[in-house]
């Protein structure tokens, strides 16, 4: 069974970019797939220290993010670029993280400009060998699309849901390329 999850880099209580990552997910479950949401405004991780291994929950979520067949990233817009609480944890990962991994992004912003978060999102994902899907989402004056935790634009929910289906569909097609794993003897 095809394993998503999706990371939230929000740190926000009522997050726009939560809720939005929760349509995704369920729309990738609904196509078939096992779903997990990693929060990271909920777990214990430090600031990123190259000289320090496993610093709080860091190895655990990059297991999460490491056994998945497809991740979905998301952001809030932070001065033209995402947020620190992704980056941190960005910072942890690596090729083991996402070799071998489609990647869907997706931005919330409150004002209009979300373009330069989800590049700056594509060029890092891509920088560890993540396999980026074509579609994303981007979503601009969130705080008029998503109320009390629900859509209330119906065109950009589809669209979300859409990114849910897509990272399951180019992960079982990259899956089914992939030669199976030969065991040592």
């Amino acid at each position: 069974m095809t394993r998503v999850v999706a990371v939230c880099g929000s740190r926000r209580d009522g997050s726009y970019t939560r809720t939005a990552l929760t349509y995704a997910l369920d729309a990738a479950e609904a196509a078939g797939a096992e779903t997990d949401l990693l929060d990271l405004g909920a777990v214990d991780l430090p600031l990123y220290h190259p000289d320090l291994d496993e610093q709080g929950d860091s190895e655990a979520l990059k297991r999460r993010v490491r056994e998945a067949d497809a991740v979905l990233v998301g952001s809030p817009v932070y001065h033209g670029s995402y947020s620190s609480t992704f980056r941190n944890f960005h910072d942890y990962c690596s090729f083991d993280e996402y070799e071998d991994t489609v990647v869907g992004l997706l931005a919330t912003a409150g004002g209009g400009s979300f373009g330069s978060t989800l590049d700056h999102l594509r060029i890092t994902i891509r920088g560890v060998h993540g396999t980026v899907v074509p579609h994303q989402v981007g979503i601009r004056k969130a705080y008029d699309k998503i109320e009390d935790g629900a859509f209330v634009d119906q065109d950009l929910q589809e669209r979300t849901e859409k990114l849910g289906r897509e990272v399951v569909s180019y992960a079982d097609r990259l899956g089914s390329q992939c030669p199976p794993a030969i065991a040592d003897d």
